[in-house]
């Protein structure tokens, strides 16, 4: 059996490999659901590292989310490599797709608001210079806001497009 410590430490460069390769807060849930897979950690092992990590500036938590902070982020580097490569490799074909979507994700905003007009819907579409699609809509209910929120969120990049394709028409 390894040593407590040894056991501890790699469960703290777990947690620290996984939040350095996903953009922004991660929600416990998810966060858990990555380091406990496939044989990982007990549970109770798990929260007493995270909580350790977070006592120790590695870690901040914002609600019910995490982020890896730039202390974290720069330890993390040195000794990430001590992990199996069975288990980095398993880990990066799940982190990738998820850091994709979690970078999309922050590159859309769907908000909308109440007014004696009607419900104004703000909808937004970034790349990394800023905003490059940026509108507000009166639309007649909270039920048509919500859907055109989640209709947008699904494919702001084809309304990006044919809102351009109309306009140069």
């Amino acid at each position: 059996m390894e040593h407590p410590m040894q056991e501890k430490l790699d469960i703290k460069i777990l947690i620290l490999y996984i939040l350095r390769r996903l953009p922004g807060k991660v929600d416990s849930e998810t966060l858990a659901g990555l380091a406990l897979s496939d044989g990982g950690p007990g549970y109770f092992e798990y929260a007493e590292c995270l909580a350790e990590l977070e006592d120790s500036g590695h870690v901040e938590r914002t609600g019910l989310s995490y982020r890896i902070t730039e202390k974290g982020d720069r330890n993390c580097r040195i000794v990430e490599s001590s992990l199996p490569y069975t288990l980095r490799s398993r880990l990066e074909k799940i982190l990738t797709p998820m850091a994709e979507k979690m970078r999309r994700r922050a590159l859309i905003v769907t908000e909308h608001e109440e007014t004696p007009a009607g419900c104004l819907v703000h909808l937004s579409l970034s790349d990394e210079m800023g905003a490059i699609v940026d509108m507000r809509l009166i639309c007649g209910a909270g039920e048509h806001a919500g859907k055109i929120e989640e209709n947008f969120s699904a494919r702001a990049e084809d309304y990006y497009n044919r809102i351009m394709n109309m306009l140069l028409e």
